[in-house]
């Protein structure tokens, strides 16, 4: 069953979210801003979509970088996958940053970012005074191997 995910649009002229192939897996995500944003590198940017969601309980919304973007100007999203929560009802604004070596101007109509609707396990937390043993123990960063 697909979820159903409800969408608020700030103005008329706001887009929804739209899937722009047959297989794709996200919904892209376009800028809604009154003037250009240029994002100089290594700087970022909150960009505004218009958007206000209300996704069913039990699933969040992943918003996650365009691989265009990042391949060609090194446009990412600063926090992703970044995670829109089910009870979160403000606009979806997306944070946006350059790792790339030019500036980067952000115009409305955009396409900024993707979204994946995808569903949420919510864990049972216990304290516990030992825990079970593993091979891997406790070895970190880069522990298993290159």
């Amino acid at each position: 069953m697909q979820p159903l995910v409800r969408i608020r649009k700030k103005s008329p002229e706001v887009s929804l979210p739209a899937y722009e192939s047959e297989g794709a897996a996200g919904l892209d995500v376009k800028a809604f801003i009154q003037a250009p944003f240029c994002i100089h590198p290594l700087e970022r940017g909150r960009i505004p979509t218009g958007l206000f969601l209300e996704i069913p309980a039990g699933y969040e919304a992943q918003v996650r970088p365009r691989s265009g973007l990042a391949a060609r100007h090194g446009i990412t999203v600063l926090n992703a996958p970044g995670t829109i929560d089910s009870d979160y009802r403000g606009e979806l604004e997306i944070i946006l940053v350059n790792v790339g070596a030019e500036s980067f101007t952000v115009h409305n109509g955009d396409r900024i970012a993707q979204l994946v609707i995808a569903p949420v396990s919510r864990a049972v937390v216990i304290e516990a005074e030992q825990l079970s043993e593993s091979k891997r123990g406790a070895g970190g960063f880069g522990s298993t191997g290159t």
